[in-house]
């Protein structure tokens, strides 16, 4: 099965946070406590093209192994439906969000780029793989992305998920863009 006929069955993407959404670079800044904050640098074409999902009934979420307020505040951003931090096991995760979304593992993408993130890859219908990911992870996804985590990799899975969908052109036409 081609990458293509893979995204054209996804109801939901999950993906991972730091290295997918973000180029995996953590800021700690002054909390004026004395203490440090951790923030993050997101990228707002993987923003816009995740409302687009949303927009079309293919749900969106997140499973990261850290915690940071920072992605808590993007996720609701985009619309993302399930938000999961602290969990390097993602399987469980993963078997708690299928359940709930009431979705087969063949109609679920997952983007990633670690070693945690192979065990979803290998379960899901869709495994993404961002091109700074790690090679074990290229070596198990469906799809690599052109993008690098943080620049627009995530904007790159979801219009190919809407291109083989039928549903990119209608958004290209509501823009004026076509």
């Amino acid at each position: 099965m081609t990458a293509r006929e893979r995204a054209a069955r996804v109801k939901l993407l999950l993906m991972d946070v730091d290295g997918v959404l973000t180029d995996g670079t953590l800021w700690n800044v002054p909390d004026g406590q004395g203490g440090f904050a951790e923030t993050k640098g997101f990228d707002s074409q993987d923003g816009i093209a995740l409302q687009w999902l949303n927009w079309h009934g293919i749900k969106t979420g997140v499973i990261s192994g850290r915690v940071s307020p920072a992605t808590e505040i993007r996720a609701k951003q985009c619309k993302m439906a399930y938000i999961y931090q602290g969990h390097i096991e993602k399987i469980p995760i993963l078997q708690e969000i299928m359940a709930d979304a009431k979705v087969e593992a063949d109609e679920i993408g997952y983007i990633g780029d670690d070693l945690t993130d192979i065990v979803v890859i290998k379960r899901v219908g869709f495994g993404i793989a961002v091109q700074n990911a790690r090679p074990e992870v290229k070596a198990a996804a469906h799809f690599v992305t052109e993008a690098r985590g943080g620049q627009s990799a995530v904007r790159e899975a979801c219009e190919l998920i809407l291109s083989a969908q039928g549903l990119w052109d209608g958004l290209l036409e509501k823009y004026e863009a076509k």
